[in-house]
């Protein structure tokens, strides 16, 4: 079935391409953002997604895309508030994988989920990667790994003692890190999966007001029952929580969802390996962090970049 958004879509020439090469500078933004504020890591993915909601609502209520609710049965509802239960859990999990394991571990587990979408989209989807999309997920899913342990004392040689959980933080602490990262990868992949069957018929602003609503709720949930005040929230805060909605929430997820009407799941969820690439030169820009990238994350970058252009070339 045709989605709903897809004519207006072809009627303006707009490239999924495109939308997904400005969705990953949105999502960028992300891990400077965060750098930069000294808030829970939950109090932060609840705001987010709580100043998101407030423009989301808006643009369902003057667009009256709510009513394309009705045309959904409850199976296709659950499937929707599903996809928001798992963006809620990738947002805690893999934040909370990084005070148990190393970061080797964490991204090496958490960035399967190009390879685990793939094999879904063959199974669920009926979507299969040729030979070459194969070769690009995988020189994208290296390429964010060696992005990602770059800077690590040890580098990818550290990565078999992180996963096995005898990297020298403990054993039992150590696979527990190792067990959220996977959840990280696997609820991401979902979230992912979910939006690319459901997106076929349904209107953008639809399904992320039914995604992010519920996400937000089990954030919300999640603050209360750890004991995380949401309030006060100093104004620099604040400006931080509205900056994470407008660019990697609204400009970058909100992008990405966009174009899972248009292109496979594995090829959208593929160009979030350029996340880091991103983060990395902002992080450089940046005055209040300024770190200045080496050669490992520049050869990662390439990797992923090349990886990206093999599986999506088609």
């Amino acid at each position: 079935m045709t989605s709903p958004d897809a004519v207006p879509a072809a009627r303006a020439r707009t490239s999924p391409l495109l939308v997904l090469a400005v969705s990953v500078v949105g999502i960028s933004f992300a891990a400077p953002l965060i750098r930069l504020s000294a808030a829970d890591p939950l109090v932060i993915a609840t705001w987010r997604l709580g100043f998101s909601m407030i423009i989301v609502a808006a643009a369902l209520a003057v667009g009256g895309g709510w009513r394309e609710w009705r045309s959904l049965d409850r199976r296709e509802y659950l499937f929707a508030l599903g996809a928001g239960v798992m963006l809620a859990i990738h947002f805690w999990s893999w934040n909370a994988s990084l005070r148990y394991t190393t970061v080797a571990a964490s991204v090496s587990l958490v960035n399967l989920q190009p390879v685990i979408i793939a094999i879904v989209s063959v199974l669920w989807l009926h979507e299969s990667p040729s030979r070459g999309q194969w070769l690009g997920i995988v020189l994208a899913v290296v390429g964010a790994l060696v992005v990602g342990v770059a800077d690590v004392p040890g580098g990818v040689a550290a990565i078999g003692p992180a996963l096995l959980g005898t990297g020298g933080s403990g054993s039992s602490r150590a696979l527990f890190g190792n067990a959220l990262a996977l959840l990280g990868g696997v609820s991401a992949a979902g979230y992912y999966l979910i939006g690319r069957r459901i997106r076929q018929h349904l209107g953008l602003w639809p399904y992320v007001a039914l995604v992010y609503g519920a996400a937000f709720v089990v954030c919300l949930v999640l603050t209360q029952l750890a004991g995380k005040p949401l309030t006060p929230q100093p104004p620099r805060e604040m400006a931080i929580f509205a900056g994470l909605a407008l660019g990697p929430m609204l400009l970058g997820h909100t992008g990405m969802i966009w174009a899972l009407g248009h292109l496979p799941a594995f090829i959208v969820n593929l160009t979030t390996l350029g996340e880091p690439i991103g983060a990395t030169l902002l992080a450089a820009l940046l005055p209040g962090i300024a770190e200045v990238p080496g050669w490992g994350t520049i050869v990662g970058g390439a990797l992923v970049l090349t990886g990206v252009v093999l599986a999506a070339r088609k």
